[in-house]
C-alpha cells in the first residue's frame, strides 16, 4: 500500500474517533472532535497531492478516496443534524447530490467515459469542510447553551446556506456539463 493509500486509510480509521469524541459529554471534547475532523480533512489535500506529484494513483484511492471524504463529511454533518443544529433538509441535499453524482458516474463509465471532478465539486468539498470547521468553534450541546457570543450563533445558518448552495451548484454542474451521458432514448 503506497503513502497516499494510507493516508486514504487514516482518514477512514479517524472516522469513528471522531464519531467517539463528539459524543463524549465534555467542554474538551468538541474540540478535540474537531482537531480530528481537520487532521482528516487534511489527509485528504495531502494524499491527493502525494498520489499526483509522485504518481501513486491506484485503482484502490480513486475508489477509496472520494467515499472517504462523503463519509467524514456525512458523519460530522450527522453530529450536528443531531443535536438541531444541521437541518435534515440541508442533510438530504447533500446525500442526494452525492448518489446523482455517483449514479451519473456510473452511466459515464458503463458508455466507456469517465467523468472527472470538477472545480465546483472541489469548491464544494473545500468549503462544507471549511463550515463544518466553523460550526464546531461554536460549541452548543443539546440542552442548548453556546459557550461562544450570541452573533456566532448564525454562523451555523451561514454555513449552511453555503454548503447547501455549493452543494446544488456542483451537482446541477456535473449534470449540465455531462448531459450527453444520459441517453435519453436507450
Amino acid at each position: 500500500m503506497n503513502t497516499a493509500n494510507k493516508l486514504t486509510m487514516l482518514r477512514v480509521v479517524l472516522i469513528p474517533v471522531y464519531l467517539i469524541l463528539w459524543h463524549i459529554d465534555a467542554a474538551w471534547s468538541i474540540y478535540a472532535a474537531l482537531a480530528v475532523f481537520v487532521a482528516a480533512s487534511l489527509t485528504d489535500l495531502l494524499d491527493g497531492y502525494i498520489a499526483r506529484h509522485y504518481n501513486q494513483v491506484t485503482d484502490f484511492g480513486k475508489f477509496m478516496d472520494p467515499l472517504a471524504d462523503k463519509v467524514l463529511v456525512l458523519t460530522a454533518m450527522a453530529c450536528f443534524c443531531s443535536v438541531g443544529r444541521f437541518p435534515d433538509w440541508a442533510l438530504v441535499i447533500v446525500i442526494a447530490r452525492e448518489f446523482a453524482v455517483s449514479g451519473l458516474r456510473l452511466v459515464a463509465v458503463d458508455n466507456g467515459r469517465v467523468i472527472a471532478a470538477g472545480w465546483s465539486g472541489k469548491v464544494k468539498t473545500a468549503s462544507t469542510m471549511v463550515c463544518l470547521c466553523l460550526m464546531h468553534l461554536v460549541q452548543q450541546r443539546p440542552e442548548g447553551l453556546y459557550s461562544a457570543p450570541d452573533y456566532l450563533k448564525y454562523l451555523d445558518w451561514v454555513c449552511v446556506a453555503v454548503i447547501a448552495a455549493t452543494t446544488l451548484y456542483s451537482g446541477i454542474e456535473y449534470f449540465v456539463l455531462n448531459r450527453d451521458v444520459l441517453n435519453w432514448k436507450k
